[in-house]
């Protein structure tokens, strides 16, 4: 992930660990949970917190279980094309801070997740609204069209 973030084990539901951001507003570091509801707000200026967590088998339905727009992204470290979109998922998850929540699946350590949504190629990135796929992207897709993409979903929730 990017600079900033850090993932370390904690005692949060299921083992899951949830990461630490600096807001982009004030600099005030923040856990954003993994799973929650709503959305994550800076404790100290309450702007939008960006919302990029990972998941594993083991925590993704609760993970997906959000009232945001959920963008999955499955991929694997021996990826290139999924280490080429990992910079622009995070850059989009500040740019829509507060409407969308990036959750990052590892398909090598979590096979169920692959099959449960055919991520035969990889980088496979999934729209999720209330649970729904609502839209896909199949490999590295520039910022642009992702951009687009997530912004068409954001207008039908509306």
């Amino acid at each position: 992930m990017g600079s900033g973030r850090h993932t370390g084990p904690a005692a949060y539901p299921e083992g899951m660990a949830n990461p630490v951001i600096a807001c982009p507003s004030c600099g005030t570091k923040n856990r954003v949970p993994v799973v929650a509801h709503g959305r994550p707000r800076c404790a100290s200026c309450r702007a939008d917190l960006p919302w990029l967590v990972e998941a594993s088998d083991a925590n993704l339905n609760a993970a997906l279980d959000t009232g945001a727009l959920v963008v999955l992204d499955l991929w694997a470290p021996w990826c290139g094309p999924c280490r080429l979109i990992a910079p622009v998922l995070e850059s989009l998850s500040r740019e829509f801070a507060g409407q969308i929540k990036v959750v990052k699946v590892n398909v090598d350590d979590s096979p169920m997740a692959a099959r449960r949504f055919d991520a035969s190629s990889i980088p496979l990135v999934v729209l999720l609204d209330g649970g729904t796929v609502v839209d896909t992207m199949i490999g590295a897709q520039p910022a642009p069209i992702m951009r687009s993409r997530i912004t068409g979903a954001l207008a039908r929730r509306a």
